[in-house]
């Protein structure tokens, strides 16, 4: 039995991953955490999300360090913000308990944070900017792409719903570092982020174009396209829920829980791609 930690636990991804573990015959939710001030502190998270009493009650991240010593969990699932993340990474980490990331927005040195505790404290984590299966066949599609179409011109258009804080999207960057790595390139010298207004002069020939769309409740979609001479090749991906990410959490929280430690993971190790 994996005893899993879920913080962000009445979130958009939380409620759904909460749900999850608790249909789990191989999980046991022993940690609901939410952000401080939040008046449904002590109430059973069960309840909360509309998934019956589970005996768990929730608490809140300005007392982590007790409700992990206390439930003592070997994962901890985070779909939060980045800021409370690294925070909350750090101590997971410095505790013994292994992560499952699925929190974007980090800048380089957030995530060389992570990395670090996860390295010195000797244990293991996932983490991936999208967690679903087929996001990830689409990340390993377009990486192949790239290295065929390499003279082709390549465009990146990201759409979420409203609420969505940071952009470009993290799939949307990670898939743009995978086709920039394949021609040889860092996505810092090549991004172009939207491209403002007027007359702004012509697309040079090695930028990757990154577009941003945030509308409604659109859970996700993700359009690569490689253009040339008389052609074009779209790939996309679209998610018709928040469940497709959901799984794929579950997948890694199984996986991180006997990875070898000290290292960090991405979801093509716990896929196997």
């Amino acid at each position: 039995m994996i005893r899993v930690a879920v913080t962000g636990a009445l979130g958009r991804m939380g409620r759904g991953i909460v749900r999850s573990v608790l249909a789990r015959d191989d999980m046991e939710l022993v940690a609901a955490i939410e952000a401080p001030g939040k008046e449904e502190k002590g109430k059973d998270v069960g309840e909360l999300i509309g998934a019956g009493r589970c005996g768990v009650a929730l608490s809140t991240a300005d007392e982590l360090r007790e409700v992990l010593l206390e439930a003592k969990p070997e994962v901890l699932i985070d779909f939060t913000t980045a800021e409370a993340c690294v925070a909350t990474a750090k101590l997971a980490a410095s505790l013994g308990v292994n992560l499952v990331i699925g929190t974007t927005g980090f800048g380089e040195e957030e995530r060389r944070e992570i990395v670090r505790a996860v390295e010195e404290n000797r244990i293991a984590a996932v983490i991936s900017p999208n967690m679903a299966t087929g996001v990830n066949v689409f990340f390993k599609i377009a990486e192949q792409l790239a290295s065929v179409l390499k003279d082709y011109d390549v465009e990146i258009i990201e759409v979420h719903h409203r609420h969505k804080k940071d952009a470009p999207s993290g799939t949307a960057l990670r898939v743009g570092e995978l086709i920039a790595r394949a021609r040889g390139l860092s996505l810092e010298e090549c991004a172009r982020y939207s491209r403002g207004r007027g007359v702004i002069g012509e697309r040079s020939e090695r930028e990757i174009g990154f577009h941003a769309v945030r509308a409604g409740d659109i859970v996700g979609e993700h359009l690569v396209i490689f253009a040339g001479e008389g052609e074009r090749v779209e790939l996309v991906h679209r998610a018709h829920s928040r469940q497709a990410f959901v799984e794929g959490a579950i997948r890694a929280a199984r996986f991180v829980a006997g990875a070898e430690k000290g290292r960090v993971y991405s979801t093509f190790d716990v896929l196997g791609l």
